[in-house]
Formats: C-alpha cells, structure tokens, sequence
C-alpha cells in the first residue's frame, strides 16, 4: 500500500510541476503567432492620432527566422531581434520602401525601437517594450495567425 501511495503522489508531483513549467513558457510564446499594434508611444509630445494619422506601426515576431515584420506607420518595417528570457534587442532594419507619410511617426518609432532593452506581456496581454525599467511602447493584439 505505502509503494501505491508512494507511486501516486510522485505522478501527481510530476503532474503539477509540468504544468507550472508549461505556464512560464507560454510566456515567451504569447510574443509569437500575433500581430501587434502600438497603441502608444513614449517621448514625443505630438499627440498618438497626429503621429500615425493614416496607418499604427504594426509588428509580427518570426520565432524561426528571428526576425521582427510590419509596419513602421509609414514603410514596411523588418529586423533581428535578440531574445534572452525577457531581455529583447532589435538589430538594424532591413530595406524598405521610400514613402512619405504625414505625421513624423515613423523617426519616433524607428529611433525608440533601437533603444528596447527587455519586453513583457502584462494581464491584459498587451506587449510592452521596455528601455531599462520604462516601458516606452506598448502594443496590442490585433490578429492571429
């Protein structure tokens, strides 16, 4: 009878230690298979509407290619990223397309962008990218995929 006992309660440890395993990756996993849109932006003192009048700088993370795909408000947007745990960089931008926008949003977020340190996923699932302790940007989600 004491093996029994024994047998079941190690199951059971197994059981719930894998599932608490399972929640803190999902983590990391909820920053893929979306769509974000910046619904905010630090720093500048032009209201959010009259920085991206036309189009939300948009962003979809690529877990295989490590690499970031979207929108900049303006152009089209792509990078490297870096992701260690929490900590979160983004590389240089690759090519993209000459338009001209109205509203000067785009500098905004290509120059904030650069300057992320580290990311999180708060209740409400909104992605915030942090620069040392201050979150400068935070996205919503838009679309899965």
């Amino acid at each position: 009878m004491k093996k029994y006992t024994f047998a079941v309660l190690s199951v059971l440890t197994l059981l719930i230690a894998s599932c608490s395993a399972s929640k803190s990756a999902s983590n990391t996993g909820d920053l893929f298979g979306t769509t974000w849109e910046l619904e905010y932006i630090s720093g500048p003192r032009i209201a959010f509407e009259g920085l991206y009048p036309n189009k939300k700088p948009q962003l979809t993370f690529d877990e295989k290619e490590t690499k970031v795909y979207g929108n900049n408000g303006c152009n089209g947007y792509s990078a490297s990223y870096t992701l260690k745990g929490k900590s979160l960089t983004f590389g240089e931008e690759g090519p993209t397309t000459m338009m001209f926008c109205e509203g000067g949003g785009e500098q905004v977020f290509l120059k904030q962008i650069r300057q992320i340190t580290s990311y999180s996923i708060d209740k409400d699932g909104k992605l915030n990218l942090i620069q040392g302790d201050v979150p400068m940007m935070r996205f919503k989600k838009v679309a899965k995929q």
